[in-house]
């Protein structure tokens, strides 16, 4: 979602650029790879590198191991990196090394929290960048504090929602609301993947209780991670979640399918960092099960509120946004347009 604009806009203005796709294969579930492409009307990458799963160690190595042979073959002017991912770190590493220039989109991010692997990705990877791509104000000014130099960031706005405005009228059109029966009620939409959440028995068990309850009010659509999946069945889970009849698992959704159901949801439960700004855009109440979010603005601006794993406060919350009660002055954060994958290659072109 943060790949595709970027290289849409580049293909207009093929004068300028000319983009190398590189799919490291780190997300290697064929609904959560190959079905985001042509949803998100990407050509097939130009490169795969197929690394697959592994530790974060592993994964990383591999990545960093795989990559380099392409950027030393291409010679690239640019390359991007964009997110939080081991891939996200690993690809920038390679260019620091062999001195090629290397920008992060989403840079500045910070939850201040580094038991997330995440956190760490985007500590150092903001280190070594040459550029940094920002999405929110707050973000700059957490690379100033960092001692970033100014001529190292750059505010362009947040490149997720120029994939959210442009795909938003194709999701519509999707059957997947009339596919699982809810397109004439109510329903709230969940997504729980983060290791933090699904790893840890009590945790998921305390979280599950929170969505038996509130699944009494209105049935809860939970599109199931595989890693979730997986834990659910070990933790013996699945059995309780089955005679939840609020709760409805499916399979892992594609972009299109998944944009089209959440964006008429109620309410959205998820420990996502992308669902709390696309949430925050549709103006859907947002519930962040995670004790802190590298994203504040969607908090301070949006319709997101931080839950954590406690089932009162979760049940609280939900019932509270359910019956209108959470009220707020939203708006929507400056350059959150749709316009920012030209932002950053204005950047680009002015840094040859």
């Amino acid at each position: 979602m943060k790949v595709a604009p970027i290289v849409e806009a580049m293909k207009r203005r093929e004068e300028q650029f000319t983009p190398l796709v590189v799919h490291t294969g780190q997300h290697y579930d064929s609904m959560m790879s190959e079905t985001f492409f042509r949803d998100l009307n990407l050509p097939e990458p130009d490169v795969y590198l197929g690394v697959g799963s592994g530790t974060h160690a592993a994964q990383t190595a591999a990545v960093m191991e795989q990559f380099e042979p392409v950027v030393m073959r291409e010679k690239p002017d640019w390359v991007l990196v964009v997110g939080d991912v081991n891939s996200t770190l690993a690809c920038a590493l390679v260019c620091a090394k062999l001195g090629v220039k290397v920008a992060h989109v989403e840079a500045g991010l910070r939850s201040r929290d580094r038991t997330m692997p995440e956190e760490i990705n985007r500590l150092l990877t903001d280190q070594i960048a040459d550029l940094l791509f920002t999405p929110s104000q707050d973000a700059a000014e957490n690379l100033r504090a960092e001692g970033v130099p100014e001529e190292r960031i750059r505010f362009v706005g947040n490149v997720m929602i120029d994939s959210l405005f442009q795909h938003l009228p194709r999701a519509k059109e999707s059957p997947i609301r009339q596919d699982l029966g809810i397109s004439d009620q109510d329903y709230a939409v969940l997504t729980l993947h983060r290791p933090s959440n699904v790893d840890n028995l009590d945790t998921l068990g305390r979280i599950i209780d929170a969505l038996e309850e509130i699944s009494e009010r209105l049935p809860i659509v939970f599109p199931v991670h595989p890693r979730t999946r997986k834990t659910i069945a070990e933790f013996g889970f699945r059995e309780r979640i089955e005679k939840a009849k609020g709760l409805r698992l499916t399979e892992p959704l594609g972009y299109l399918d998944f944009l089209g159901l959440y964006s008429h949801a109620r309410l959205v439960l998820t420990d996502s960092g992308g669902l709390q700004e696309e949430t925050t855009v549709l103006g859907i109440p947002c519930l962040t099960l995670r004790e802190n979010t590298e994203r504040p603005v969607t908090v301070e601006m949006g319709t997101n509120t931080i839950v954590g794993s406690d089932r009162a406060k979760i049940t609280s919350a939900a019932f509270a946004a359910l019956n209108g009660s959470i009220t707020r002055d939203r708006r929507l954060p400056l350059l959150w347009d749709g316009h920012t994958a030209e932002r950053i290659l204005n950047v680009l072109v002015g840094r040859r």
